[in-house]
């Protein structure tokens, strides 16, 4: 059996493991699915009057793609706490007397995590569906948004796992994700257009690869209606700019995340 069988064999086995907890803890899920039905209710009922967005398109649309994105990347910090939670209980250690692949841990940590994703999305779906939302193109378009969702999240979710790893407190991952994603999320499109931010960060917005998964997501679901098109090459192509991102990201915090693991583990 290969390296990389035998690592996909033994992450699928972590993965289940993983989502075992769903069923012991089923309140964890519950109040991580609420976070973002709160944002959708907050911003289109209470701040949604006073947000004009232009060419005739409902702010309610138009947020809906913003929140699944701020959902799903806040969802991919349950990598990182996971992580940093088996280790404070000597989990890792115990992974580690047994005869499986090191890579095996981090694999089914962010593969299990496209679960708790998943569910995030369809709940979201149901509140947009509820708040006036809807999906104005094919099934088949409207699956590859999701699909580019889940990826996205998935490459976030290596980037907690270094972080998970470098720090040995749940609540410091926490706090250290909220401080990464709190910029990243609101400077972008994802609640506003990012015509109306000023200057710098207008441009910051316009290349935020947040704001291309949100652009991306909204023409697979047909919520750009007769907004003008974007006069930048992150927007104007969000789906290559995205899987750009994806590609970088992969690429640099896959090998960090393994490298910290296996140091970690040798202590």
């Amino acid at each position: 059996m290969s390296q990389l069988t035998l690592a996909l064999a033994d992450g699928a086995v972590v993965a289940k493991r993983n989502l075992i907890k769903i069923k012991r803890l089923p309140e964890v899920l519950i109040w991580t699915t609420m976070s973002p039905i709160m944002f959708v209710v907050l911003f289109a009922y209470v701040f949604g009057n006073s947000i004009q967005i232009g060419g005739g398109v409902s702010y309610r649309e138009f947020l809906i793609a913003g929140v699944f994105v701020q959902t799903v990347i806040f969802g991919s910090t349950f990598t990182g706490a996971g992580l940093a939670d088996d280790m404070t209980k000597g989990i890792i250690d115990r992974f580690r007397s047994l005869p499986m692949a090191r890579s095996a841990v981090l694999v089914g940590r962010t593969g299990s995590d496209i679960l708790y994703n998943s569910i995030s999305i369809f709940v979201m779906t149901l509140a947009g569906l509820i708040v006036g939302w809807r999906i104005r193109t094919s099934p088949l378009e409207a699956i590859g948004g999701f699909l580019l969702l889940l990826l996205f999240s998935y490459a976030v979710s290596w980037i907690m796992a270094y972080v998970g790893l470098k720090v040995s407190s749940v609540e410091v991952v926490q706090n250290a994700s909220f401080m990464f994603i709190f910029p990243i999320t609101f400077i972008a499109n994802t609640f506003v257009n990012q015509d109306s931010l000023p200057g710098p960060l207008r441009v910051f917005a316009e290349w935020n690869p947040v704001s291309s998964v949100a652009q991306a997501v909204r023409e697979a679901f047909g919520n750009t209606g007769g907004l003008p098109e974007p006069d930048v090459w992150s927007l104007a192509n969000p789906i290559p700019y995205t899987i750009i991102w994806v590609g970088i990201i992969l690429a640099i915090f896959v090998p960090l995340s393994v490298r910290q693991y296996k140091k970690t583990t040798s202590r």
